[in-house]
C-alpha cells in the first residue's frame, strides 16, 4: 500500500512540476471561467444581501487552531512568531463588530498530512469565501449559505452550458431549504448502513462521501458535540455539550461544502473554552481584549472556492480548480 501511495505521488509530482503550463490547455480555460462566474455570482448576490467585502488579513499571530489534522504555517516576524491564515474565522468577528455584515474571499495556508495529497479534495494554499453576520442565529447563517450555494450553481448550470458540455458535467437545480440532519441523526445514519464512527469526533472523510453519495441531493450536518469544533462555536445553553454549528454537504460524493456556526463571544466562556482545548491564551491577547470590550453575538461560515468549483465542474480532484495548485509533500511552481 505504500509503496502505490509513493507511486501515486511521484506521478502527481512529476504532472504538476509544470503546473504553470495547465492554463493553456482548453481544460483548465474551462474550469478557470467556470470559476470565475460562479465567485462574481457569489458575491452579486451577498452584496444584493447587504453584506461588505472587505480585504482579509493574511497573517497574524494566531490563526484558526481548528484545522482537522493540518499544520499551521509558522514564520518569524521581526523577531516574533506569526502564522500565515489557515482561516480568517477570528478577523471575520472583528470585522463583523464594525460593519455587521462582512464577507472576505481569503487565501488560507494548510499544510496537511501527505496523505491527504491523495484523498481529491485537500490543498495546502486554497481561497475560502468567508462570512459573519452580526445579531444572526446558525438558522440564519444556513440560510444565507443555502441560498448562496443555489445562486452559485444554478448561475453556472444557465449560463456556462457550452463550458459544461466540453467539461461533460450536467448540474441538479439546487431549491433550498436544504435536509437538516443533526449530528446523532448522521451517525444513527450511518450505523444503520453498517458504517461506524466514534462519538464527539468529527464525521471522517470517508463516511462524509459516503453521505454525500447516498443521501443525493445537498443537506446539512447540525449540532456537533463540544469537543468536536474550536473554542469560538457557541454552545446550546439549553442543550450543553451540543454547539450551534453546521457542516453543508456537497450531493454525488463531493463531501463537504462549507462549514459554519454562532461564535461564542464572551469573553469568560471563550477563555474557558480555550483552557480546555489547550490553546494557550496569551498567544490570543488581541482577540481576547476585544471579546473583554465587547461584541455582538454573530454567526457565519467558510466556503472553499476550489472545492466549489470541483463540483460545478465535476472534477475528479480538486488541485485541478486551481492555478499552479500546491499538495502535501509536492514541490511545484
Amino acid at each position: 500500500m505504500e509503496t502505490e501511495v509513493n507511486v501515486e505521488l511521484q506521478r502527481l509530482a512529476e504532472v504538476l512540476r509544470h503546473s504553470w503550463k495547465m492554463v493553456r490547455t482548453p481544460r483548465m480555460k474551462t474550469i478557470l471561467k467556470v470559476q470565475a462566474v460562479a465567485c462574481d455570482a457569489m458575491r452579486s448576490y451577498l452584496k444584493s444581501e447587504g453584506f461588505i467585502e472587505l480585504l482579509p488579513p493574511i497573517i497574524g499571530p494566531v490563526t484558526d487552531p481548528g484545522i482537522r489534522g493540518a499544520k499551521q504555517a509558522t514564520f518569524d516576524y521581526y523577531g516574533r512568531e506569526y502564522k500565515v491564515m489557515s482561516s480568517a474565522i477570528l478577523y471575520k468577528q472583528a470585522a463583523m463588530s464594525g460593519l455587521g455584515k462582512i464577507f472576505f474571499m481569503s487565501p488560507n495556508v494548510r499544510l496537511e498530512p501527505i496523505d491527504s495529497a491523495l484523498t481529491g479534495r485537500h490543498l495546502v494554499e486554497f481561497v475560502q469565501l468567508d462570512l459573519e453576520m452580526a445579531e444572526a442565529s446558525y438558522f440564519d447563517a444556513m440560510a444565507v449559505a443555502e441560498r448562496l450555494l443555489s445562486e452559485a450553481v444554478n448561475t453556472v448550470r444557465d449560463t456556462c452550458q457550452r463550458e459544461l458540455e466540453l467539461l461533460g458535467r450536467e448540474l441538479l437545480t439546487f431549491k433550498p431549504p436544504f435536509k437538516k440532519l443533526t449530528y446523532d441523526e448522521t451517525l444513527e445514519y450511518l450505523r444503520m448502513r453498517g458504517v461506524k464512527m466514534r462519538y464527539g469526533v468529527e464525521i471522517p472523510w470517508d463516511a462524509e462521501r459516503f453521505l454525500s453519495k447516498v443521501i443525493g441531493e445537498p443537506f446539512f450536518i447540525i449540532d456537533y458535540p463540544r469537543g468536536a469544533r474550536g473554542f469560538y462555536d457557541r454552545e446550546d445553553e439549553r442543550r450543553p455539550g451540543i454547539l450551534r454549528d453546521f457542516d453543508l454537504i456537497y450531493p454525488e460524493g463531493y463531501g463537504e461544502c462549507a462549514s459554519g456556526a454562532e461564535r461564542e463571544y464572551r469573553y469568560e466562556r471563550v477563555l474557558a473554552r480555550m483552557k480546555e482545548t489547550g490553546e494557550d491564551p496569551r498567544k490570543y491577547a488581541w482577540y481576547l481584549e476585544m471579546l473583554r470590550e465587547g461584541i455582538p453575538p454573530s454567526a457565519g461560515f467558510g466556503m472553499g472556492v476550489e472545492r466549489l468549483t470541483r463540483y460545478l465542474c465535476g472534477l475528479e480532484a480538486v488541485w485541478e480548480a486551481r492555478l499552479c495548485p500546491k499538495l502535501a509533500g509536492i514541490y511545484s511552481p
